[in-house]
């Protein structure tokens, strides 16, 4: 299901209420230790701990593998090697394998956001989940698929179906992740502090439109009306807090040339006795 590749991205450290019985990734005959090494770190960034390697060409532990891994220690650590894919799973109830082609066996075939709610599902039910990802050049035999009780495939576009193995172990081990935390990101939107109060946004329109009548930016009462109007709908639509305001406040403050920032208290900026505005 793949061909050798690199991937840059800095693991994570992934947990969630299943993780104890998270899927075990078994890569059968990988021929190449870096890519065992990226693999390594596409698991530790979405929460898989468990490999399981089946005769690894270049031998492992291996120093390419492991620089390959960057320092993924929870998955280096509990890494396993096996002579058989019947040994690496032995103890599993749910065995899933990955390819990227068609083959001739009435075999169900299944999406990795299905095989991820099937994993998650079997977790809880308290059963041990592996998933198979096979050699660079040409994947998985069909003796081995065989053993699987569904097959995982990618929609991927059928004129370039060649996929790295850390590629594959990434989207897989992606919609595990999604699964366990109900697609939670482990982080929202910027609160940049508590919503301005009334005050504080009146204090904004008065000091504005000071500046601006200074400026002779109103040319009529009737227009001078029409303007103020438009402004403070616009400051009031996008909800802003105590701090925007103060800073709002400063740049008018900057634009009358005043030397001091503004004050906290309704009106314009305070400009020291003895200073010119």
């Amino acid at each position: 299901m793949s061909e050798p590749a690199a991937d840059e991205t800095d693991p994570t450290v992934g947990a969630g209420e299943a993780a104890a019985r998270a899927p075990v990734v078994v890569l059968v005959e990988t021929q190449m230790a870096e890519n065992i090494g990226t693999a390594i770190r596409a698991m530790a960034n979405f929460g898989l701990s468990e490999l399981r390697l089946v005769k690894p060409r270049d031998g492992w532990p291996n120093e390419r593998g492991i620089a390959a891994a960057s320092r993924s220690d929870e998955v280096l650590a509990g890494i396993t090697v096996f002579e058989t894919l019947e040994e690496a799973i032995a103890d599993c109830d749910l065995v899933l394998a990955t390819t990227r082609r068609e083959r001739d066996m009435i075999k169900e075939v299944i999406g990795p956001d299905e095989a991820a709610q099937r994993s998650l599902a079997a977790a809880h039910a308290g059963r041990r989940v592996a998933i198979l990802f096979g050699r660079e050049r040409i994947g998985l035999t069909n003796d081995e698929v065989v053993r699987s009780d569904a097959i995982v495939t990618l929609p991927i576009d059928p004129r370039f179906a060649s996929l790295n193995i850390a590629q594959a172990v990434l989207i897989v081990a992606y919609e595990w992740r999604r699964a366990v935390t109900g697609g939670a990101l482990p982080f929202s939107s910027f609160e940049g502090g508590e919503a301005a109060t009334m005050a504080e946004l009146l204090g904004l329109f008065e000091h504005l439109e000071s500046a601006l009548e200074a400026a002779g930016y109103f040319r009529s009462e009737d227009k001078r009306a029409v303007a103020v109007r438009a402004f403070r709908n616009i400051f009031q639509r996008i909800s802003l807090t105590g701090g925007e305001v103060r800073t709002l406040r400063g740049v008018v403050a900057a634009l009358e040339g005043r030397p001091t920032r503004p004050s906290k208290e309704k009106g314009p900026a305070r400009t020291p006795p003895g200073t010119k505005p």
